[in-house]
């Protein structure tokens, strides 16, 4: 019996900004942090890139690939790294899909890349702090650190946003010619 198997642009679409998402992972795991939770988030750009153009699923597709397969490549896999990574993608992508919705609910005009990255990195680095919290060091001495982080996650968040916001705007300018 042969198995056949019929993608679509929308897949191979999906697969390619998930790879480069988990090689940008894989590369940023590598480097030092200058505190433990902080690295500069680089693979989220693509999230946040395939969240502005082509939408939450295949924002979420793209993320739940590069978290699983990166941890599985790194061997963190349902470890606490695996789980923290894991709850910082998922409510970053939930804030992003709740100022979109209540955005267009108000008909305002939507944040740009920029805003949209500095909500993503306060949520992801919000999940990851209280999932560390909760779980593996429930000391109320951790709550002094977040000023730090959540000030680490608006600066990164920039960074991102600038990042993407200049790819989009590449992306837009080379379809136009």
């Amino acid at each position: 019996m042969k198995l056949h198997l019929t993608t679509t642009h929308q897949d191979h679409r999906i697969a390619l900004l998930a790879a480069l998402a988990i090689s940008i992972h894989i590369i940023e795991s590598a480097f030092p942090s200058p505190l433990p939770g902080i690295k500069p988030g680089l693979a989220n750009v693509i999230t946040l890139f395939t969240f502005i153009m082509y939408g939450w699923r295949a924002a979420l597709q793209v993320s739940l690939l590069r978290v699983i397969i990166s941890s599985l490549v790194l061997g963190t896999f349902l470890s606490p790294t695996f789980l923290l990574s894991l709850s910082g993608a998922l409510l970053s992508l939930c804030s992003l899909i709740f100022f979109q919705f209540l955005f267009h609910l108000l008909h305002m005009k939507p944040p740009s890349a920029i805003g949209y990255a500095v909500i993503a990195a306060i949520s992801h680095m919000s999940g990851q702090f209280f999932i560390a919290w909760y779980f593996f060091i429930p000391h109320p001495g951790l709550f002094k650190l977040l000023p730090i982080f959540i000030t680490f996650a608006v600066l990164l968040g920039i960074v991102s946003g600038i990042i993407t916001q200049l790819i989009i705007k590449t992306i837009k300018s080379d379809t136009n010619q």
